[in-house]
C-alpha cells in the first residue's frame, strides 16, 4: 500500500512538473507575442518620411532673425503636437545665409532631417547672386510661417528723436553717421538704409554702412554705441524696447502695427513711403525624398492651422504669413525676379 502510495505521487508530481512547464510556455510565447506586437505598433506609430533627428539650420549666430525663425518652429511644432522629439537648432554662419545654402546644396543635399531658415533678405542675395552660382531653384522651397517688418532704431541717448531729425542728420553731413545692419551692401538692411538715403536726397554711395552678421550683433553694436543707428526688424527688438535701451524712429510697415508695437510710428505717417516687409521661412535640400518632403509639409499645414501656433508667432512679435509647397516656390520665384531687376538698377548684381 505504500508503495502504491508512493508510485501515485510521483505521478501527481511529474503531472504538475509538466503542466508548469506548459504553463512556462505559454507565458514565454506570451510574452514574444507581446513583444513583437510592442515592436510593431512602434514601427506603426512612425510615419512615413517623419524624420529621425529633426534639426532646423540658422544660418547666423545665435540672438538674430533665423534664430528666431528657427525657435519659432521648435515651439510650433512641441505645442501643436506635430513632434514628439524636439527640433534642435544648429547655427551655420557666414555671408547671411550663404555658406548653408551652399553646404546643403552641395554637400547635404539629400538631408531629410533639415530644414533651414530663410528670410527677405536670403532671396535678395540668390537674386544678386551673391550665393555663388546656386540660384532660387537650387532648393526645394517648404514652408514660410510668419512675416517681419524692417525698421531703423537708434540708442535711447542718441539726439534724433524720430524719423525727421535723422533725415535732416543725413543731409547735412551723411557720413557722421554709422549705420549698423545685417549682410553686406545691397543686402536686405542695406537696401532699408538705401530707401532713407534716397528719400534724404542723397546717394547710398554717400553713407557709411556696417555690415553685421547677423540682428543680434546689430543691438549688441547699437547698445554699445558703435553704431550710430540700427537697421532691423521688428521682431528682434521687443526686449531691447521693454527695457527701454533703445528707440525705434520708424517702422516701415504700410500702418501701424497691433499690440505692443502700436506706439511704433511708421515711416509713411511721418511723409515718407518707405516699406519693407520680410517674409519667415523654410528649405529643404534639392534631393531630400518626396516621402521626407511630404512629411514635413503636410507637418507645417497642421501646425499653422492650429491656434496654439497663433499664440506661439505673436509671442515671437510676428504676424501671419502661411505658404507651403508649390504656392511658397511659385512665391519665392517671383520676389526673386522682381527683386533681380531691383538690384541690376543699383547696379549690384555679380
Amino acid at each position: 500500500m505504500e508503495i502504491g502510495k508512493n508510485q501515485n505521487m510521483n505521478r501527481a508530481k511529474r503531472y504538475k512538473d509538466v503542466c508548469n512547464m506548459k504553463n512556462l510556455t505559454l507565458l514565454a510565447l506570451t510574452c514574444v507575442s507581446v513583444t513583437m506586437a510592442g515592436c510593431g505598433s512602434g514601427n506603426a506609430s512612425k510615419e512615413a518620411g517623419q524624420p529621425k533627428r529633426p534639426e532646423c539650420i540658422a544660418p547666423a549666430k545665435p540672438g538674430g532673425g533665423f534664430d528666431m525663425t528657427c525657435k519659432l518652429i521648435q515651439s510650433g511644432f512641441k505645442q501643436t503636437d506635430q513632434l514628439k522629439d524636439p527640433i534642435r537648432v544648429t547655427y551655420m554662419p557666414g555671408g547671411v545665409g550663404a555658406v548653408a545654402y551652399n553646404k546643403i546644396v552641395n554637400s547635404d543635399p539629400a538631408n531629410n532631417n533639415a530644414v533651414v531658415a530663410f528670410s527677405t533678405g536670403s532671396l535678395l542675395n540668390l537674386a544678386q547672386g551673391k550665393f555663388g552660382n546656386f540660384t532660387e531653384k537650387d532648393v526645394k522651397w517648404l514652408s514660410g510661417v510668419a512675416v517681419d517688418y524692417g525698421l531703423v532704431s537708434v540708442h535711447k541717448d542718441s539726439p534724433l528723436k524720430n524719423l525727421d531729425d535723422l533725415m535732416k542728420a543725413l543731409r547735412e553731413n551723411p557720413k557722421a553717421l554709422s549705420f549698423g545692419g545685417a549682410g553686406s551692401v545691397g543686402g536686405q538692411d542695406w537696401m532699408q538704409t538705401a530707401m532713407l538715403a534716397k528719400k534724404a536726397g542723397i546717394s547710398p554711395a554717400n553713407l557709411r554702412f556696417v555690415a553685421l552678421e547677423g540682428g543680434g550683433e546689430v543691438l549688441t553694436s547699437l547698445l554699445g554705441q558703435h553704431i550710430q543707428v540700427g537697421v532691423g526688424n521688428i521682431s528682434e527688438v521687443s526686449s531691447y524696447l521693454e527695457s527701454g535701451d533703445i528707440r525705434v524712429l520708424a517702422v516701415f510697415a504700410n500702418k501701424r502695427l497691433d499690440g505692443k508695437f502700436s506706439k511704433l510710428p511708421t515711416a509713411k505717417e511721418q511723409g515718407y513711403d518707405i516699406e519693407w516687409p520680410v517674409i519667415r521661412g523654410f528649405y529643404m535640400g534639392p534631393k531630400v525624398s518626396d516621402e521626407a518632403y511630404g512629411w514635413w509639409k503636410n507637418a507645417f499645414d497642421k501646425m499653422m492651422a492650429n491656434q496654439k501656433f497663433d499664440a506661439v508667432r505673436e509671442n515671437q512679435d510676428l504676424l501671419p504669413f502661411q505658404m507651403t509647397g508649390e504656392e511658397l516656390t511659385t512665391y519665392v520665384y517671383k520676389q526673386t525676379a522682381e527683386m533681380r531687376q531691383l538690384s541690376q538698377e543699383y547696379k549690384l548684381s555679380q
